[in-house]
C-alpha cells in the first residue's frame, strides 16, 4: 500500500464500499418496481401528498383523539393526498423526492473519484486540487439547486391539492447550511492543496 492510500485511510475505503452499495440498491430497486407491484423506486410511485405546514387546527376534538396530559395542548396539520395524481402532479413529486438523491449519488460518486484519483496520483498535485473543487462545487451550488428546486414543487403541488384560501406551505425553504459550509469549506482547501503545490514547485526549482 502506497503512502497516499495510507493517508487516505479509512475514508477511501468506506465511500468505495458505500457508493457501491449505494448504486446496488438504487439498480435492484430500480428493476424491482418495474416488475413488482407495492415496490417503488426513490419515494416515486406511491401516492403524491404534501403537508401544509402553514395551517394547523386544534380543540376538544384531537384531545379526545390522541390524548395529551394536563396542561399539554395538540394541534393537526393538513396532508393532502391525490387518490389519482396527474402526470403533472407526480413530475411535481419527483421534484421533491429526487433532488437529495441525486446531490448524495453526485457527491459520493466525485468524492470517489477525488479520493481514488489521490491514492493512485498523489495527494498534493493540480488534479487532485481540481477534482476537490469540482466537489466543492457540487456541495455547494447542488445543495441550494436541490433546496429551491424541493421548495418550489412542494409550493406549486400545493396549489393543485388545496384551494388558496384553504392551506398554506408556511416556511417551504430550510437553507441548508451544513452542506453550505461543507461546500465553502472544501473549496478552501482545495486552495489551500493549489498553493502548497506550488510552493513546492518552487523550493524544487530552487534546489
Amino acid at each position: 500500500m502506497t503512502e497516499e492510500r495510507k493517508m487516505l485511510e479509512p475514508l477511501l475505503s468506506v465511500v468505495s464500499v458505500a457508493l457501491r452499495v449505494v448504486i446496488g440498491v438504487a439498480a435492484l430497486g430500480f428493476v424491482l418496481s418495474l416488475f413488482v407491484d407495492g415496490v417503488h423506486f426513490g419515494g416515486l410511485g406511491r401516492s403524491v401528498c404534501v403537508t401544509s405546514d402553514g395551517v394547523s387546527a386544534g380543540g376538544a376534538g384531537l384531545d379526545a383523539v390522541f390524548g395529551p396530559k394536563a396542561g399539554v395542548d395538540v394541534s393537526s396539520v393538513p396532508r393532502y393526498c391525490a387518490t389519482d395524481p396527474s402526470v403533472g402532479q407526480k413530475f411535481l413529486q419527483a421534484g421533491i423526492a429526487l433532488p437529495p438523491t441525486i446531490l448524495t449519488l453526485g457527491g459520493l460518486w466525485m468524492l470517489n473519484g477525488l479520493l481514488q484519483g489521490a491514492a493512485r496520483e498523489g495527494v498534493y498535485t493540480a488534479r487532485t486540487a481540481s477534482r476537490l473543487r469540482v466537489l466543492g462545487w457540487w456541495a455547494l451550488a447542488g445543495s441550494l439547486i436541490a433546496a429551491v428546486t424541493q421548495a418550489a414543487s412542494r409550493a406549486v403541488l400545493l396549489t393543485t391539492l388545496a384551494s388558496a384560501d384553504g392551506a398554506s406551505l408556511g416556511n417551504v425553504w430550510d437553507i441548508p447550511l451544513l452542506p453550505i459550509l461543507v461546500g465553502l469549506g472544501l473549496l478552501t482547501f482545495a486552495r489551500i492543496v493549489r498553493a502548497g503545490i506550488a510552493m513546492r514547485e518552487d523550493i524544487e526549482a530552487t534546489i
